[in-house]
């Protein structure tokens, strides 16, 4: 399912794939939609849980693994076993992430330079590329402060 820039915001054109697809669309799922459809970077289940505390787990859960399904949200691997899920943009736009290894904080960055050798090296005969994920660990400055 690919989402059309333009054709209105990410969490209608979401909303109008999962009922396309056969999903029950409830208030609970709904809020996760508005939520992530606000958010610029990744949150995890956890995260989404402690924002919409009138919306069960279950259903946090749900909604993510058929927005997955769907190819509407990706999956961000934050470490520890753990994964943060964002919206995919309707045009194609996108970022990467560090990650703190100490309290899993995300930041988000852009760089045209990666964006570039990455096209660059896409464009080798051997493999194609649809699409790529980069991410940075280390230590945030909060947590940085807090060790020394």
């Amino acid at each position: 399912m690919s989402l059309k820039p333009g054709e209105g915001s990410w969490t209608e054109q979401a909303q109008a794939a999962l009922s396309e697809a056969g999903f029950r669309t409830g208030g609970g799922r709904r809020q996760v939609l508005e939520l992530l459809g606000k958010e610029d970077c990744a949150l995890t289940p956890l995260e989404i849980d402690r924002r919409l505390p009138r919306v069960g787990r279950a259903t946090v859960y749900r909604s993510l693994e058929q927005l997955e399904q769907l190819e509407l949200i990706q999956r961000v691997d934050v470490g520890g076993g753990a994964a943060g899920y964002e919206r995919r943009d309707p045009g194609g736009h996108h970022h990467h992430h560090i990650v703190c290894r100490q309290c899993g904080r995300i930041v988000p960055f852009e760089d045209a330079g990666l964006e570039k050798a990455i096209s660059a090296l896409a464009k080798r005969p051997d493999f194609t590329v649809s699409n790529h994920e980069v991410i940075l660990r280390g230590e945030c400055a909060v947590c940085r402060r807090a060790s020394r």
